[in-house]
């Protein structure tokens, strides 16, 4: 009985709901346009705060109606007709006559103008109320257009299916500074969101310009536009746009703004437009914002009285400007003030989302250079700092915002995610800066549970501190062993993206070294058959990765290892990874190639029965238009082949060949020389 009781109750629920909302779209379509203005202010009223309510106004149909009576105008002047009336229309000639004809000429003017001036002082007035009546519409509309696309998701996928977009920017052609404030402020709102396609934005390349135009109508164009600016610019291709139509000059007056929100989008702005592209932050680092360079209003905006968003902004405008080469790395700005800054950020005493863009920042910002990682090493206890990350937020937590709590909650893997990739950067380079991060309170304990984490981006993220790691030949042999961080590995290998695989393999490619104590387990878990399938990757890193971690498994292996490499990966495989297009494809397939004809007995083996192939590969390489080191690797191929007892024969047989190393010697090409003459690896 309850489920036949059941549909008939949320149709009932429903309906209720849809007549509750009904009357605001109804009164869109009443002919008196006086009662359309006012069902709109009403609309406006009954949908701020209330997500229920401007689901409902969706699904009725508003936002159609809303956006015709946006579209229409100036013709849409008939609003006030109705409302002035013969009375009113008399009244304002008598006040228009008075105004221009003076008080001691007004029983004189009637006289002598009579029914022509008051009729033209009717038309006049009522032509310039009729089309503020239309402006005023057309704003509260777009209002009521800005607060629906402040609901849900779903609310701005609605609004943008409608067409929305296009309908707001052809708006901002109208004079009203109000009604273009009102259309912006609606285009910000939708453009924000991650719904939103922000390629609607440069679809017509004349609204790039005309937004550039509105900059200096007032602070909220300012804000609004960087704002849209900020969060439409996704790619080098939007950034050149912006670029082209003067986006740095239109909005570096705007960092001495009065409006501090003016400021602050100017700033974010400037981030966007300067991250990873050269042409940008060359630009900026000479452009000079009231007699001062742009590098120095940066530096004052790091200035710890000033707030938070503002210094973490600012350091992130001069590191994207550091990285793009337009600023060196031992300059002061970056070292005293920059990098000490952003250390800032990373203190328990921030915010979560801070912590986290700081510490993501100021490893994107040391990531090449080795000396700003070891002076961010030992500022304020860094690396001890990054620990508290993996704590937060703790049962002693300081939060009493209950709101907050349940926030960082549900974000603070993101905080362990930016701990590992700050970790990566700080040990990717130095022993002791490694040394230290292994040593720090169970650090390798949180890797290895990083590495099986539900978050792909924490999973990603510590595989590539576990890289960094890698690097070092003492962790390998101990803290790597210890706690057989293999073992996770070769379980997040068996199934992840292809950008998780590419950094796994690379890190397995250092574990498979000789002198790694992870090397022989490794073998025994059959991961010869996974290598294998990566070479076939569509993906050119994944291919060098798999024939990577191939060569270092082959190097001085026993025969039993070679011959189960050469089975796994085919010889049809095989030669076709020495003709691949990539360059360290090739190389990494040639050192395969290489390790695997070493010692006399594994050379002659494998000659035996695939000597024909490899020797016609090793011709067409020659012969190929390869780099240099491409050709010497293959004649140290050659060199090792001459070192069979009868593997020797195949080259001593073959002519071509022998004029080949002969040309190399003649070319007098130093390294191609020594493998000429070398017999062994």
């Amino acid at each position: 009985m309850a489920c036949l009781l059941e549909a008939p109750l949320r149709i009932s629920v429903l309906s209720e709901v849809t007549a509750t909302s009904r009357h605001y779209v109804d009164r869109l379509f009443h002919p008196d346009p006086q009662k359309v203005l006012q069902g709109v202010i009403d609309m406006k009223n009954a949908v701020i705060g209330n997500n229920k309510q401007k689901a409902n106004l969706i699904v009725l149909g508003a936002v159609p109606r809303l956006l015709y009576l946006l579209q229409q105008g100036l013709s849409s002047s008939e609003l006030r007709t109705e409302v002035l009336g013969s009375e009113l229309r008399t009244e304002g000639a008598v006040v228009l006559r008075t105004e221009v004809l003076g008080s001691e000429l007004r029983t004189e003017g009637v006289v002598v103008l009579g029914s022509d001036l008051r009729t033209e002082c009717v038309v006049l007035l009522g032509s310039e109320l009729r089309t503020k009546g239309a402006v005023v519409l057309r704003t509260e509309c777009v209002v009521v257009l800005g607060s629906l696309a402040m609901g849900t998701e779903n609310n701005i996928k609605s609004l943008v299916d409608c067409h929305i977009i296009p309908a707001l920017l052809q708006g901002l052609v109208c004079p009203d500074l109000v009604f273009i404030e009102a259309c912006l402020r609606c285009l910000r709102t939708v453009f924000i969101s991650p719904v939103t396609p922000v390629q609607l934005l440069y679809t017509d390349p004349t609204v790039i310009p005309h937004l550039m135009s509105l900059l200096t109508r007032s602070p909220r164009t300012q804000d609004y536009i960087t704002q849209i600016f900020s969060h439409c610019c996704k790619s080098p291709e939007h950034q050149t746009v912006l670029f082209n139509h003067g986006a740095i000059q239109n909005i570096a007056p705007m960092l001495i703004s009065l409006s501090y929100k003016v400021r602050m989008q100017a700033l974010k702005c400037f981030s966007v437009l300067a991250y990873e592209n050269t042409q940008v932050s060359m630009t900026l680092v000479n452009v000079l914002v009231d007699g001062d360079l742009l590098s120095q209003v940066f530096v004052r905006m790091l200035q710890r009285d000033l707030p938070i968003e503002m210094q973490l902004t600012a350091a992130k405008c001069l590191t994207y400007m550091c990285r793009a080469g337009a600023i060196r790395t031992d300059d002061r700005c970056i070292v005293l003030k920059t990098l000490p800054c952003l250390v800032r950020m990373c203190s328990k005493e921030r915010l979560l989302e801070e912590r986290v863009e700081g510490a993501e920042t100021l490893a994107y910002l040391m990531e090449p250079d080795v000396e700003l990682q070891r002076i961010a090493s030992v500022t304020d206890h860094l690396v001890a700092m990054l620990a508290d990350y993996f704590k937060y937020p703790s049962s002693v937590s300081a939060i009493t915002d209950i709101k907050r709590l349940d926030h960082d909650l549900k974000h603070a893997h993101e905080l362990r995610q930016a701990a590992f990739k700050l970790y990566a950067s700080l040990g990717s380079n130095d022993e002791d800066i490694r040394k230290k991060i292994t040593e720090t309170e169970n650090m390798m304990d949180r890797i290895v549970s990083g590495l099986s984490e539900s978050s792909i981006k924490v999973r990603l993220a510590a595989v590539r501190c576990l890289h960094s790691l890698s690097r070092s030949v003492q962790q390998l042999r101990t803290s790597f062993h210890d706690h057989a961080v293999w073992k996770p590995l070769m379980k997040l290998l068996q199934n992840a993206p292809d950008e998780v695989l590419v950094m796994a393999s690379s890190t397995l490619c250092n574990l498979l070294l000789e002198f790694s104590p992870s090397k022989e387990p490794i073998l025994e878990s059959g991961v010869v058959e996974l290598l294998c399938s990566l070479t076939q990757s569509d993906s050119p890193a994944l291919r060098v990765n798999g024939i990577w971690a191939l060569m270092n498994m082959a190097f001085q292996a026993d025969q039993k290892v070679k011959g189960e490499i050469v089975r796994a990966l085919g010889t049809e495989q095989l030669f076709r990874l020495l003709s691949d297009p990539d360059t360290n494809v090739l190389m990494k397939t040639l050192g395969l190639l290489r390790n695997l004809l070493s010692t006399r007995p594994h050379i002659d083996q494998i000659m035996s029965s695939h000597g024909k192939q490899i020797m016609q590969a090793v011709t067409l390489i020659l012969e190929g238009e390869h780099s240099i080191e491409v050709k010497e690797q293959t004649l140290c191929i050659l060199a090792n082949i001459a070192d069979g007892n009868t593997a020797k024969e195949l080259i001593m047989t073959n002519d071509d060949i022998l004029q080949k190393i002969k040309y190399s010697m003649v070319e007098s090409l130093p390294s191609m020389i020594h493998c000429s003459n070398t017999s062994k690896i």
